[in-house]
């Protein structure tokens, strides 16, 4: 029914933004990292929306761009994600570091998400894992998400992803890090040039 959403930002609290097209203002419930993106009051934006229908009324999600759009809707696709569950996610894992955390099995991090337990993101890494596959953040080529899922299988890769977590780095944030980087390398020198990705961020 809605595509999207551009109007004036005429009011923002930490879940929802409302804006307005043509002197009407849409409440939309959306993520985290959107409203980060967003923009202030008074700001034009564009949200990417999605209707949802239930028995007790209607609420209207939307996004900074459509590649977080269509990781809400892959999130509800799966038995048991809700939208309120899906945005709980969205909010602290962008789609990057999403895909990288189910195509690594890294349920750990999806957890992070507020309401989201461990049945829940394993059922999430097992029920997405393959359709990740097919719809690959822009800013990930398929090499990183290769090499972060070799990551798993041992090497120095491996041993630079255990010691950047043992620094308190997520999983899927060391993975990311380490992925980009040429895993001929030393362990130590894998480590140097991670942290030096991870402190750009």
């Amino acid at each position: 029914m809605f595509y999207s959403l551009t109007g004036k930002i005429v009011y923002s609290d930490i879940t929802s933004v409302a804006v307005e097209c043509n002197g009407i203002a849409f409440s939309v419930t959306t993520s985290v990292n959107t409203l980060r993106k967003l923009g202030n009051i008074g700001d034009i934006a564009t949200v990417y929306t999605y209707l949802a229908v239930r028995e007790d009324g209607v609420e209207l999600f939307g996004f900074y761009d459509n590649e977080e759009l269509q990781y809400f809707k892959m999130l509800i696709s799966v038995s048991g994600v809700g939208p309120k569950a899906a945005v709980a996610i969205l909010s602290v894992l962008t789609p990057e570091v999403l895909a990288l955390s189910i195509t690594a099995g890294d349920v750990k991090s999806i957890t992070k998400a507020q309401g989201v337990g461990p049945k829940i993101a394993q059922r999430i890494v097992i029920e997405l894992k393959e359709k990740v596959s097919k719809l690959v953040p822009s800013k990930i080529s398929t090499g990183k998400i290769s090499v972060a899922t070799a990551v798993l299988s041992g090497g120095n890769s491996d041993e630079a992803v255990n010691a950047l977590m043992a620094l308190g780095y997520s999983h899927s944030e060391a993975a990311h890090a380490v992925a980009s980087l040429d895993a001929s390398l030393s362990v130590e020198e894998l480590i140097k040039q991670a942290l030096r990705n991870l402190s750009r961020r």
